[in-house]
């Protein structure tokens, strides 16, 4: 037992050595400012459990562009406009890959749909189906009969609860928990993704068993959706098949007309990642902005008053209504700004030595870009930690990736693909919202300061405690 314990702690002592020293081969002359490290961790001991926040508060310190080290690996985190826009686009292609992380392992099919996986040709094919198939601004269009569809049912279930009748979800409610848990894991820092000789502790700890848990739930509902529309296509001899999401990749599936064969785990990990990109963070987005809404009473019956306005009569917005909407895109920006959805966007991984504004940025180094930082950044903004949408009336800055103070969907190659699609959905839920109900706090709670807007942790962040509001319907002419 003695002799064991000596070699463990020389093994010990030696990798302390090791892990200590800077790998020469490897220096920088110039790299950002760094905060000190321990041996073996690094900063990782440093985050927190709200990861931005922390970010934030080490860039008010060591400067917009700063190198921490997750374990070895060195973590080059950007906090300012500027600097995101020469990651994100004038060096782009230096950052365009993705790191090996875990969890997107676990959940994501081996890493192999579009948001996890290494950039090249597979990355390449696969983002051309979703974009071509799925998120082109003719797909986007062609499904606003089934967006107002479900618009009207969410609204009816408002109306229902409202009226005072029970109503108890079913299909994808299940999945609400699972979904749930399934980003706080996604937030979670893995040590064996940093330190791989450590990775058994992902075991230990139960992380890897909850994960594998949760994606084996959404894996059965996966194949679950599939063998119905296999079934459906399989019956369909008229050939007039509904030809939803599903629908187009197993249609893909069978013509293959790209030349790129897709296989059902390819479909079941293109899936989850609209599953969770669609809805997720769809969902988190109307929280919060239904929570600022509610905080600032003078705001929500601003928009209200322009929504009803273009709207009149009619029981319910339709995309065409949209358009003029110029408050309601402002108020849509402004909650984007405060609160997005993923406010440290998904890592990428240099493939390339770079020079970034001076500093030297090693091949391998990994890259956050702090998108909520960014947002509230006092040099970009007047009065950054106010809720403002006027600030946007006369402002050409929009969300698409262009203009690098405001990036919730990210930018260059790597953004989101969705954004259209994401657009005409929350300004067509939002506007139906505020125009066919009036909304209040429980209780007679009044006031900007009075509805709690703590952070819960995960990829996505949502309220800390879920919004309650009072919604009272509308009453229309006939």
């Amino acid at each position: 037992m003695v002799i064991f314990i000596l070699i463990l702690l020389s093994i010990f002592f030696n990798l302390l050595t090791k892990w200590s020293k800077p790998n020469s081969s490897k220096s920088i002359k110039n790299s950002p400012p760094s905060p000190p490290k321990l041996p073996i961790l690094g900063n990782l001991h440093q985050l927190g459990p709200l990861k931005h926040r922390t970010l934030q508060s080490f860039a008010q310190t060591y400067g917009p562009m700063m190198l921490l080290h997750f374990g070895k690996v060195p973590v080059f985190v950007v906090s300012n406009s500027e600097a995101a826009c020469e990651v994100m686009k004038t060096h782009d292609l230096a950052f365009c890959s993705r790191p090996h992380r875990k969890m997107f392992d676990i959940f994501f099919y081996g890493s192999s749909d579009v948001g996890c996986t290494p950039y090249g040709e597979y990355w390449r094919q696969k983002r051309s189906i979703c974009v071509k198939h799925i998120l082109s601004m003719k797909k986007v269009q062609s499904f606003s009969a089934v967006r107002e569809e479900e618009i009207a049912t969410m609204t009816g279930k408002i109306r229902q609860v409202a009226l005072g009748r029970r109503y108890s979800g079913e299909g994808g409610s299940k999945l609400r928990e699972p979904m749930n848990e399934m980003v706080e894991l996604l937030g979670v820092s893995v040590l064996g993704d940093y330190i791989p000789w450590l990775d058994w502790l992902g075991r230990v700890n139960g992380v890897y068993g909850r994960a594998e848990r949760v994606a084996k739930q959404f894996d059965e509902f996966f194949e679950e959706v599939i063998d119905e529309h296999v079934s459906k296509r399989d019956n369909d001899v008229d050939g007039e098949g509904q030809n939803d999401f599903m629908d187009i990749l197993l249609g893909i599936q069978k013509t293959n007309p790209i030349g790129f064969q897709i296989d059902r785990t390819t479909i079941k990990a293109l899936t989850m990642d609209m599953f969770t990109a669609g809805t997720e963070t769809t969902f988190s987005f109307l929280e919060w902005a239904m929570t600022e809404l509610l905080r600032h009473p003078n705001v929500m019956h601003k928009l209200q008053d322009e929504v009803r306005n273009m709207v009149g009569d009619k029981a319910q917005v339709t995309e065409e209504d949209l358009s003029n909407m110029h408050y309601l895109k402002a108020v849509i920006k402004e909650a984007f700004r405060l609160h997005p959805p993923v406010p440290l966007l998904l890592p990428r991984e240099s493939v390339q030595d770079i020079n970034v504004m001076g500093y030297e940025i090693a091949s391998g180094t990994h890259k956050f870009v702090n998108a909520w930082a960014i947002a509230r950044d006092p040099s970009c903004w007047d009065q950054p930690l106010e809720f403002q949408p006027e600030r946007f009336l006369n402002s050409s800055i929009d969300v698409k990736g262009h203009d690098f103070q405001l990036i919730p969907f990210g930018a260059g190659r790597r953004g989101c693909p969705g954004i259209t699609f994401s657009t005409v959905l929350n300004e067509l839920v939002m506007a139906n919202l505020v125009h066919q109900f009036d909304w209040t706090v429980p209780h007679g709670v009044v006031g900007d300061q009075t509805l709690d807007i703590s952070e819960s942790t995960g990829m996505a962040v949502h309220k800390k405690f879920p919004l309650v509001a009072i919604a009272s319907p509308r009453i229309y002419k006939k």
